[in-house]
C-alpha cells in the first residue's frame, strides 16, 4: 500500500512538489531548531584564547589551500581514534572558530592535537615536500608558502572577528600586524606584548626558521602549532 500511494504521488506533480517541501522542512527544523539553544548547550572553556593575528593568518591560509577538504579536525568519541589522535572532540574548543573545520573526510590523517606534536623544522619541510618525511605520502607540495605574508588587512579579520563574539580587544585589532611579526622574532620589543594580550602560552619563535623574514610558513606552522593548545579542557575531562 505505500508503494501505491507513493506511485500515485509521483503522477502529481504539484503532490510530489508539496511532499518535497513537508518532508525537507521536517529535516531542516529538527537540525535548525536545537542551533538556537547552542548558547546554552555548548560551554565556552574559561581557559580557552583566541587565535593569534599570525595564528589566524595560518588558518585563512590553511582554508585558502583547501587543506580542509583532506584533514579533519574532530576526533570521535571512539576508542581507535583516541589511542591515535587523543582526547575526544569538545564543541566548545572550536567556540572561537568562524567558520569550525571539524569535517569528517580523512584522506590524511585528523589534525586536532597536531600542536607540538611534531617540531616546526617537521612542518616546513612537510609543506615544501611531503614526500621527504613521508615516503608513502599523497599530500601536494606547497613551496609557494615561502612568500612574504600579508598582513594589513589582519586588523579587520579581528575586528570582524570581535563582532561575532571572539574576545578580541580593541588593543589586539589595532596591534595585529605588528603582532603578527613579533611572534616570529622571539627576540623583538614587542615580543611580550604578543604573550601579555594572548597569554604566556603562545609561541614566540620563526617557525619557519628565519626570523628577518615573515612568511605563509610562519603562518602556516604557527596555526599547525596552536592546534589542540588553544584549551586544556579535553585533557583535564579524559584524566577525570
Amino acid at each position: 500500500m505505500p508503494l501505491r500511494l507513493h506511485y500515485n504521488l509521483e503522477k502529481l506533480s504539484m503532490g510530489l512538489v508539496v511532499g518535497i517541501i513537508v518532508a525537507a522542512s521536517i529535516g531542516g527544523i529538527v537540525e535548525i531548531a536545537p542551533l538556537f539553544t547552542i548558547d546554552e548547550t555548548v560551554a565556552v572553556p574559561e581557559d580557552l584564547r583566541p587565535h593569534t593575528p599570525l595564528e589566524l593568518a595560518g588558518r585563512e591560509i590553511y582554508m585558502r589551500e583547501g587543506c580542509y577538504a583532506c584533514h579533519s579536525q574532530m576526533i570521535r568519541s571512539l576508542a581507535d581514534e583516541i589511542d591515535r589522535y587523543g582526547p575526544y572532540s569538545r564543541a566548545g574548543e572550536s567556540a572561537f572558530d568562524h567558520p569550525m573545520l571539524w569535517g569528517s573526510k580523512r584522506t590524511g590523517p585528523d589534525l586536532a592535537r597536531v600542536g607540538g606534536k611534531y617540531t616546526d623544522a617537521w612542518h616546513v619541510r612537510h609543506l615544501i615536500d611531503p614526500r621527504a618525511v613521508v615516503p608513502a605520502s599523497i599530500m601536494p607540495s606547497y613551496p609557494w608558502l615561502t612568500r612574504p605574508l600579508e598582513t594589513g588587512l589582519l586588523g579587520e579579520q579581528l575586528a570582524t572577528l570581535a563582532r561575532l563574539g571572539v574576545p578580541y580587544d580593541a588593543d589586539m585589532v589595532g596591534q595585529a600586524a605588528a603582532d603578527a611579526l613579533s611572534q616570529s622574532r622571539p627576540d623583538s620589543a614587542g615580543a611580550p606584548d604578543v604573550q601579555a594580550r594572548y597569554g604566556e602560552g603562545v609561541a614566540l619563535r620563526a617557525f619557519d626558521g628565519d626570523p628577518s623574514r615573515l612568511t605563509e610558513m610562519d603562518a602556516v606552522v604557527a596555526y599547525l602549532q596552536s592546534l589542540g593548545t588553544l584549551t586544556n579542557v579535553a585533557h583535564a575531562e579524559a584524566r577525570q
